[in-house]
C-alpha cells in the first residue's frame, strides 16, 4: 500500500518519464490528490517545433553528446537494433499512432500467466485507454493502404485486410481547427488531420494525440510538475533500506554538455516509466551500485522485440506517393501469427533510406554473399533501393509482427570500444533475425507489381533484426525468484517502488504496444487509493 508520508518530502510520487505509464501515472496520481513530479529526460516540443523533414537531424534524433536534441533514436545491441523515442510526452511524440490490442492468448502466456483474471480485468481498462487517447478507426487511405491490399488480394490473404485504429483526430475538414472534441471542453483544441504522412517525424498539424494532449495535459493542469530535460541517475533509499521512509532521486541535466546541474528531489513514492531500455538500464545499475541492491537477479531477462521485422517494396519511377496518409494506416494478416502495416513517413522524409537496401533471402554470412551477388547481378535496382532520395514518396514499408514468442536478456557489460563503464548490452541466445514468410510475400509483392523489395543494411551486414517496441525485462511473477514487480506493479525487496511501462509486459503482444502498456497503467494506478 502506498504511503502519501511527510511534509519534508519534496513529492508524494515522483514518475521517472513521461511515455505512455508515467503519463498516465501522473494523471491518475494528480487525479486522486498527490503531489506529483515527472521528470523527463527529453525536451518539451510545440508544433513549431518539430522539423519538416527527417534531414533535419538536429531536431529529429536524440544525441545530446553531438548536439543533436531531437525526439526519436536508435540503440545498436548485439542482438537486436532498437527504434525509441522520448519526449515530454515519451514515445507518443514520434510513434505511429497505432491502437491495437493483443489477442487473448497473450494473457495465458509468459510471465503473468496465472497471476491475475487478465480476460476479465483488462477490457474495461483498454476502453478507458481509448477513450483518453482518442482512438478512431483510420478515415485516410492513401496509397500504401491501396497497395498494400493490391498485394493481398494477389496473394490470397486480401480478406484480412482492414483500416487500423489509431490515436488521431480526423473531424470534418482536413486542416480545420475545433475546440475540444474529446474532453467536454476541458481539453486542448485541436485541427483535423490532413493525412501528411508526418506523424513519426511530429505532427505539425495538432492532430496527433499525444501524451501531452491528454493524459499529461490533465496531470499538469491538476498540478503535476514536469521537468523536462531531467535525467535521474540515482535513486535510493532515504532512512530505511527498503524505501519504507522514501527515496532520494539524484538528477542531472540531459541536453548540458559540462555543467551538469545536479540537484536532489525527494518523494515518497517512486514510479520507474522511463521505458523498457530506461527502466532497465538504471534498475541495473542500482542494483550494481548498490543504491538499490535488493532488486531482483531477474531484471533485464523476459526482454521481447514483439518478434519485428522491417521491410519494404520500393517503387522508383512511379507515380505513387506513399508517404500520403496516417503513419500506419491499414494492415493485413498473412497467418495467425503474422501480420503487417503499411507504414510511411511524409514526403521529403528520407533519411531512414540511407539504411534500406535490396532484399534477399537467407541468415548468417552466406546472406551477405548472395546480397554481394545480387548487386552485381541486378547492380542499376541495387542502387535505386539504397538512394535516400524519394524513399518516403516511393516506399511502402512493412511493419511485420508475430505473437511468436522470442526472448533476449540485457545486462551491464564492459563493451570493447568503451572499457571504462558498464553499458546497457544484450547477452545470451540470438533471435530470429528475419521472418521468411514476409520475406517471401515481400519479394512476390516486388516482382509481381513492379518494385524492389527492402530491408535494412543492419540486418543484412550484422545479422541484426530492427524493432520498434521493446518491451519486458521487469516482468511480473510472483516473488524475486521468478520475477521483477509483482502483478500490482510493486518491485520486489522495495516499498513504494513500482514499474508502470512496456518493461512490465510479460508476452509477445504481436502488436503495437501503446494500447496494452496504457491499459496495463491505468489497471496499475486503479490499486493506489485516494490520499487520505
Amino acid at each position: 500500500m502506498p504511503e502519501t508520508g511527510p511534509q519534508h518530502h519534496d513529492f508524494d510520487y515522483v514518475v521517472i518519464g513521461s511515455g505512455f505509464g508515467g503519463a498516465v501515472s501522473a494523471c491518475r496520481l494528480t487525479e486522486k490528490g498527490y503531489s506529483v513530479a515527472v521528470l523527463e529526460m527529453g525536451k518539451r516540443w510545440t508544433e513549431a517545433d518539430f522539423p519538416k523533414t527527417t534531414w533535419n537531424l538536429r531536431r529529429w534524433v536524440w544525441r545530446p553528446r553531438l548536439g543533436l536534441y531531437g525526439f526519436y533514436n536508435m540503440r545498436p545491441f548485439k542482438h537486436v537494433m532498437i527504434l525509441c523515442g522520448n519526449a515530454v510526452g515519451g514515445g507518443s511524440i514520434t510513434y505511429a499512432n497505432t491502437m491495437l490490442a493483443p489477442p487473448d492468448v497473450v494473457w495465458s502466456e509468459g510471465s503473468w500467466k496465472g497471476l491475475s483474471d487478465w480476460q476479465r480485468e483488462m477490457p474495461a481498462h483498454y476502453a478507458t485507454a481509448r477513450r483518453m487517447l482518442g482512438v478512431t478507426e483510420n478515415r485516410i487511405l492513401g496509397d500504401a493502404d491501396h497497395m498494400l491490399k493490391k498485394m493481398a488480394d494477389a496473394q490470397g490473404v486480401g480478406a484480412t485486410f482492414y483500416k487500423q485504429d489509431v490515436a488521431v483526430y480526423f473531424g470534418d475538414e482536413p486542416g480545420k481547427p475545433h475546440a475540444d472534441p474529446y474532453f467536454g471542453g476541458e481539453g486542448p483544441p485541436r485541427s483535423s488531420c490532413i493525412g501528411c504522412g508526418g506523424c513519426m517525424v511530429g505532427c505539425r498539424f495538432n492532430a496527433k494525440n499525444t501524451l501531452d494532449k491528454n493524459y499529461l495535459y490533465f496531470a499538469e493542469k491538476r498540478g503535476a510538475k514536469v521537468l523536462a530535460e531531467t535525467r535521474v541517475v540515482e535513486v535510493r533509499p532515504l532512512g530505511a533500506a527498503d524505501g519504507s521512509d522514501g527515496y532520494a532521486l539524484t538528477t542531472e541535466r540531459s541536453t548540458a554538455r559540462v555543467f551538469k546541474q545536479r540537484r536532489t528531489i525527494t518523494a515518497r513514492n517512486v514510479v520507474f516509466s522511463a521505458s523498457a531500455l530506461g527502466t532497465m538500464d538504471l534498475l541495473l545499475k542500482m542494483k550494481q551500485s548498490g543504491a538499490l541492491p535488493a532488486l531482483s537477479d531477474h531484471l533485464g531477462e523476459g526482454v521481447r522485440t514483439n518478434s519485428e521485422s522491417i521491410l519494404g517494396v520500393r517503387f522508383p519511377g512511379v507515380k505513387f506517393d506513399m508517404s500520403k496518409g496516417v503513419a500506419i494506416g491499414s494492415g493485413i494478416h498473412l497467418d495467425r501469427f503474422t501480420h503487417i502495416e503499411a507504414t510511411r513517413y511524409s514526403k521529403g522524409s528520407d533519411a531512414l533510406g540511407m539504411i534500406a537496401t535490396m532484399l534477399v533471402s537467407g541468415q548468417g554470412w552466406r546472406r551477405i554473399f548472395k546480397w554481394i551477388g545480387a548487386a552485381f547481378r541486378h547492380p542499376i535496382r541495387f542502387a535505386r533501393a539504397g538512394w535516400p532520395f524519394g524513399f518516403a514518396r516511393q516506399t511502402l514499408i512493412l511493419l511485420v509482427m508475430q505473437t511468436i514468442d522470442a526472448t533476449l536478456r540485457m545486462q551491464l557489460r564492459r563493451r570493447w570500444f568503451w572499457p571504462f563503464s558498464r553499458r546497457l548490452s544484450t547477452v545470451g541466445t540470438r533471435i530470429p533475425t528475419n521472418i521468411p514468410q514476409a520475406n517471401a510475400f515481400a519479394e512476390r509483392a516486388a516482382q509481381e507489381l513492379g518494385g524492389i523489395a527492402l530491408t535494412s543494411t543492419s540486418e543484412i551486414l550484422f545479422d541484426l533484426p530492427m524493432t520498434a517496441h521493446c518491451i519486458g525485462g521487469c516482468v511480473m511473477g510472483t516473488s524475486a525468484a521468478d520475477g521483477v514487480i509483482d502483478s500490482h506493479h510493486h518491485v520486489f525487496g522495495y516499498k513504494n517502488l513500482l514499474v508502470v511501462d512496456g518493461s512490465a509486459i510479460g508476452a509477445n503482444l504481436g502488436v503495437n504496444p501503446s494500447l496494452t502498456i496504457t491499459a496495463l497503467a491505468e489497471r496499475a494506478m486503479s490499486f493506489i487509493p485516494l490520499k487520505a
